[in-house]
């Protein structure tokens, strides 16, 4: 397994509830930087074995997986090399219609009660080349439905479709959602929030889904230095550059 770092800026990165994704170059540099390097690495993987149905979750709930999810799909399909789908599997506790400022519903929970076509359920964003199913109306017993086979026939086809799919899941612990669809999943990575999350819960939802399904641990949450330090050995190298495209 490899280990990537994330600063956990959240908070820095919703405006009303909603997550900026087009704009965390400029409001968070060097968060910018970070979630590339960890595109490239997943790429590297990915492609390297092969894969195409990429999971994110963690051991409990409020480590960054979902955040996490979706910039990493937003800066996967804004280099235009891949199609990407990004999946809301937790239909529990839907979120990323909201954060992405797209409709909450129809989504994967009436698709899976077959309330409404697949067609009805994937929408493009404002990213391009990438597309969203969102997890539609909250539901409280899901694992059934993705244990389905209606759940395992869209895998196939968004399979086919997409160059890559990234599953927020719900986290690992608390339900058995993940583990659940993890046979149907080519690869996971999981978050480690830094000062959050107890080491033998995270080495159990390690166990729980099976060392080698996991390509990547992401530490989120560890505290960058101080700007003066990365300014002495970076230079300006995380400032934006200006809109002639030469940097000062």
């Amino acid at each position: 397994m490899r280990l990537f770092s994330l600063p956990l800026k959240e908070e820095k990165m919703f405006t009303s509830g909603k997550l900026n994704i087009l704009n965390l170059r400029t409001i968070d540099p060097y968060y910018y930087e970070m979630v590339k390097g960890l595109r490239a690495k997943v790429e590297y993987k990915m492609d390297t074995l092969n894969l195409r149905i990429l999971a994110v979750s963690s051991a409990v709930a409020g480590e960054g997986k979902t955040s996490t999810a979706i910039q990493l799909a937003v800066n996967m399909a804004s280099t235009g090399r891949k199609k990407v789908l990004l999946l809301d599997m937790d239909l529990r506790k839907p979120s990323i219609g909201a954060m992405m400022g797209t409709a909450s519903g129809p989504g994967l929970s009436e698709f899976l009660s077959a309330s409404v076509p697949k067609e009805m359920i994937t929408r493009n964003s404002v990213v391009p080349g990438l597309s969203v199913i969102v997890g539609g109306k909250s539901i409280s017993s899901p694992a059934d439905y993705l244990a389905g086979e209606k759940f395992r026939s869209l895998l196939r086809e968004m399979r086919e479709q997409f160059d890559l799919v990234i599953l927020d899941t719900p986290p690992i612990l608390p339900v058995p959602d993940a583990a659940t669809v993890s046979e149907q999943v080519d690869a996971f990575i999981l978050l480690f929030r830094f000062g959050h999350t107890p080491h033998q819960m995270f080495r159990q939802a390690i166990e729980d889904l099976g060392e080698r399904k996991i390509v990547g641990v992401v530490l989120n949450g560890e505290e960058k230095k101080t700007d003066k330090y990365y300014h002495k050995y970076y230079g300006k190298y995380y400032h934006t550059a200006p809109p002639d495209g030469k940097r000062s």
